[in-house]
């Protein structure tokens, strides 16, 4: 009966979903046939099929009610060809590249106007464009560097969370991707071209690309927006704490950081790298051979030593923690309760989460603190399994017994009864 409630409920959510991207599509369409049978640009564009390529009717600008105009200039209510694109009308064409920032500008810089359609909106796009190395460049007269339509598009431009943006998250490496792994395109930038190949295959990619998680960092959350810039070396560890924030405020209190400043190293990037950071390991810290202390540290020297100790700590806990996982299993096997033990095992589990976190101190002393509390959690855990193996035996030992106790009444009182039985029968006889 649940189940079948519960099919209905998602039967009606479909349904729900499918009518109203049904009926958005009818919006849009009464919108544009309303439009395009006013604006005689529009009108003409298509008996002639001349539409622009790429365009797309529901482009944010007409919804909006922003028709030809608004960026080509000249007058929509004019059939006429030369009245519609008279110049003294502010006719202009197709702009030429060097003015559209400008000419998006003329709109997304007025902060009266922009709030008609998005009162939150901000409206300095075009002063962060001109500090971003794009920005820096178009204005030295560069004509490859990217402009607003080149990450935007011109004629089919959706909010940033419309899967179907060109810079909604999913689609933001990809947009990027246009350019920067263009190898001839870039070639006379002189910068890396395979940044997306390497990030596609970091963890932050894998979840962005492969799991689809809109959470996980794209180009734009390390790089900026309108501003874009690499992150340079006060920046880049408020840019990894933007999301990693106890890393980031542990980093920021140790010898370490003040170190990597006066060495220009870029903080976290130092350890895990920008575009190919990979998924953080308790391998990544002690002195094996994939210790990233070791790209640094000597043994001798004490930051080796730091390096081992925290190592240690942390392997130690980790081990007793898969060893009470594999108790845990066995009390669960049994059949056992295991309600309490799991309980103690997610405060060691957070205990070595901790224990991770505080890596990033570099002091042997606060993660052992936290090592220890979790290796307490976990013996009591151990102690709690037991009691309950223990339990278990002293119950099977006692239906044993129990068994065997009633086995041998049985075949006591059997042999009672035929004994019986023959008294009887030598009475009678």
């Amino acid at each position: 009966m649940k189940s079948l409630l519960l099919k209905k409920i998602l039967f009606l959510l479909i349904i729900i979903f499918i009518g109203l991207q049904l009926n958005s599509k009818i919006v849009y369409g009464q919108h544009f046939s309303q439009l395009s049978q006013k604006d005689q640009c529009i009108k003409c564009h298509m008996e002639g099929e001349m539409m622009p390529k790429n365009f797309n009717e529901a482009d944010i600008h007409l919804q909006a009610g922003l028709s030809c105009v608004g960026c080509h200039g000249g007058d929509s209510t004019k059939d006429d060809v030369e009245a519609a694109m008279n110049p003294l009308k502010g006719y202009i064409g197709v702009p030429s590249r060097e003015k559209i920032p400008q000419l998006c500008g003329k709109c997304h810089t007025k902060i009266d106007f922009m709030r008609k359609y998005q009162p939150r909106i901000t409206t300095d796009q075009l002063s962060q464009y001109y500090s971003s190395v794009h920005g820096k460049r178009f204005r030295q007269n560069d004509k490859k560097v990217a402009e607003c339509v080149s990450c935007h598009t011109a004629h089919s431009i959706f909010p940033a969370s419309d899967p179907r943006s060109s810079v909604y998250v999913l689609n933001v490496p990809k947009t990027c991707r246009k350019c920067h792994s263009n190898s001839v395109y870039m070639k006379e930038y002189a910068i890396p071209t395979d940044q997306f190949e390497v990030y596609s295959l970091s963890v932050h990619g894998e979840a962005l690309l492969k799991k689809k998680d809109i959470g996980a960092p794209a180009c734009n959350d390390c790089h900026g927006n309108h501003g874009a810039t690499p992150p340079g070396i006060a920046s880049v560890s408020y840019i990894c704490g933007s999301c990693h924030i106890n890393n980031m405020e542990f980093f920021k209190q140790t010898r370490m950081a003040r170190a990597f400043e006066g060495l220009h190293f870029h903080g976290c990037e130092q350890c895990h790298g920008y575009h190919s950071i990979q998924k953080a390991s308790d391998t990544f810290v002690g002195v094996s051979e994939s210790s990233v202390c070791l790209k640094c540290h000597v043994s001798g020297d004490k930051g080796f030593q730091a390096a081992q100790e925290i190592g240690n700590q942390i392997t130690t806990l980790v081990n007793v923690y898969n060893a009470t996982q594999m108790k845990l299993l066995e009390v669960q096997k049994k059949g056992m309760n295991d309600e309490e033990i799991n309980f103690t095992l997610q405060e060691a589990k957070q205990n070595l989460i901790q224990s991770r976190t505080l890596v990033h101190t570099f002091d042997p002393d606060k993660v052992s603190i936290k090592s220890q509390e979790g290796i307490t959690k976990v013996k009591n855990a151990i102690e709690l399994a037991e009691k309950e193996i223990d339990e278990y035996y002293t119950r099977r030992n006692g239906f044993a017994a129990a068994t065997l106790a009633f086995l041998v009444l049985a075949i006591a009182l059997y042999f009672k009864i035929k004994e019986k039985e023959k008294n009887k029968t030598t009475s009678n006889s």
